[in-house]
């Protein structure tokens, strides 16, 4: 099963953000995640992990994914063929 990992920064306020992912991922995959874990960070660094494969980087992604943008990447590492519906158009 696969795992996501997302690290927010604890000193930006940025707990609400990152949870906000969390529940988004998993109201789009459910059951196919083994977990979507949320890691507390600090010095501005935000970053979410697939398999503990980096899929977004707030540094080097210049910011915050859309969530569309995000669940494509998931999307892409769990299950490249499966269609995320109005995501995808």
């Amino acid at each position: 099963m696969a795992r996501v990992r997302i690290h927010y920064c604890t000193q930006c306020h940025w707990l609400l953000r990152a949870g906000w992912y969390a529940q988004e991922l998993l109201s789009t995959f459910g059951e196919d995640l083994d977990e979507v874990a949320l890691a507390p960070s600090h010095g501005g660094h935000f970053e979410v992990l697939f398999d503990d494969l980096v899929i977004w980087e707030r540094k080097r992604d210049e910011g915050f994914p859309d969530i569309k943008e995000l669940k494509r990447r998931v999307r892409d590492r769990l299950d490249p063929g499966r269609d995320l519906g109005h995501i995808d158009r």
